[in-house]
């Protein structure tokens, strides 16, 4: 947000506050409390879906992971379906001939997945998955998965529920995917942050590093490797890249004064920074091969949080050279630069969809909301209504907005639908949360 950038100017952010003392400590291995989510609205015009759950082949009563729940729980959360409760499955199939397709015509579901988990010993799996128009009476998707280790049980869970959500929808999922985010808790007096890493649904946080100082502002490389983050180590900020084993950690940017909002360009050859070494707080930006620097902006305003085009070709940046923060877009190639947002006096903290087709931002309006820019149509539409909200990130299918929330004095994070039409809140039990950033498709 550009108030962000403001406050890094003494040292402080609006929420991440403290002393700056003390050093980093990477913390690659030990594990966090999990994200919980509430989901916010009703989904009344959701498409019915059954998820019987999966036959289980083992020694024990339960295998280690209930997929079918995961898959559920993945489909309610994208606002697009309504699986039938347990309790409403007039049966449990777990072969295609075994299905009486009339009988689930009858509950007005559509499609119908069935499928068994089989132990083969030695901590590995077997998944079968079938997934059945209930109208055409056919199967669409079948897939198996052989020799699946248990800790990767969850994954696969979030890749049939990608399938699922392409079959029907046409749109790729991003269930299988990974969120950033930066947790703040206090004890005895002390701020412990740590830059987290987990499953897009919260489960399997893994902390990046741990430390007594803010860190802000992570950013995914594109093959979702690595993090760019700002950092307050030794009393002022410094922007770091690191890998998520914790094995690589560079400083790329220690600048006199401002080092802030790295932002990857979309191949991952250059990265966007906020400097003011030369002076005022402009643009730059970095090729990662070499470290040169190249200067997008030369104006005696704060010029920060630079956010790249789907096609790499320009940059989407705050500005309040206007006298309030708008959002303004400069070309690589020529150095034209124009303004982009013109609805209300406050806009900041620019984010395009993957497509390049929306713009999301904080619109400051009774408080700070996300607003939503079609670039196609110009048609701005404010997506949220809650008092201070900051830190638009897109999912990688530009289906799902993900943005930092404060509700009763506590930092939460929020998944809004592009429509606003759906809506959910994930926080942590013990502590703050904020700063998300959503990772990119990954191949694991």
């Amino acid at each position: 947000m550009f108030k962000k950038l403001t406050a890094m100017c003494v040292n402080k952010a609006p929420f991440w506050t403290g002393l700056l003392v003390s050093v980093l400590f990477v913390m690659p291995f030990s594990a966090q409390a999990q994200l919980t989510i509430e989901i916010n609205e009703s989904y009344e015009n959701a498409l019915p879906i059954a998820i019987v759950p999966l036959d289980w082949k083992g020694q024990t009563q339960q295998p280690p992971q209930d997929l079918s729940e995961i898959i559920r729980n993945n489909l309610r959360r994208s606002g697009k379906f309504k699986p039938v409760e347990l309790s409403q499955l007039p049966a449990r199939p777990t072969l295609v001939e075994e299905v009486n397709f009339d009988q689930w015509r009858q509950l007005d579901v559509d499609n119908l997945l069935i499928g068994k988990i089989t132990d083969q010993g030695n901590d590995r799996y077997m998944i079968e998955m079938r997934f059945l128009d209930v109208l055409r009476k056919v199967q669409v998707i079948g897939k198996r998965w052989s020799n699946i280790p248990g800790k990767q049980l969850r994954q696969i869970a979030h890749i049939m529920s990608d399938l699922i959500y392409q079959e029907l929808t046409g749109i790729k999922g991003a269930f299988n995917t990974q969120i950033a985010y930066v947790t703040l808790k206090t004890r005895d007096g002390k701020r412990k942050y740590t830059l987290e890493v987990a499953d897009a649904d919260g489960f399997n946080p893994q902390p990046i590093l741990r430390s007594p100082q803010p860190i802000m502002s992570p950013s995914w490389s594109p093959d979702g490797k690595k993090l760019a983050y700002v950092s307050f180590e030794k009393g002022r900020s410094h922007i770091i890249v690191q890998s998520l084993d914790g094995k690589y950690r560079e400083t790329i940017a220690s600048y006199k004064g401002i080092n802030g909002a790295p932002a990857w360009s979309p191949d991952g050859q250059k990265m966007a920074l906020t400097l003011s070494k030369d002076g005022s707080a402009d643009i730059y930006v970095m090729d990662m091969a070499n470290r040169s620097l190249k200067r997008l902006t030369r104006h005696w305003s704060i010029e920060t949080e630079a956010a790249w085009a789907a096609d790499g070709r320009s940059l989407f940046f705050n500005s309040d050279r206007r006298g309030q923060p708008q959002i303004f877009q400069v070309f690589l190639d020529t150095g034209e630069i124009q303004r982009v947002s013109f609805e209300g006096r406050y806009n900041a903290n620019p984010e395009i969809s993957p497509d390049g087709r929306y713009l999301a931002m904080v619109h400051g309006q009774g408080g700070f909301h996300i607003g939503l820019l079609d670039l196609m149509t110009n048609q701005f539409n404010v997506l949220t209504q809650s008092f201070l909200d900051e830190s638009p990130t897109f999912s990688p299918n530009g289906e799902m907005i993900l943005y930092a929330m404060n509700q009763g004095s506590i930092g939460k994070l929020a998944v809004v639908s592009v429509d606003g039409t759906t809506s959910q809140t994930l926080s942590v039990r013990d502590g703050q949360v904020r700063e998300p950033a959503w990772g990119p498709y990954l191949n694991r």
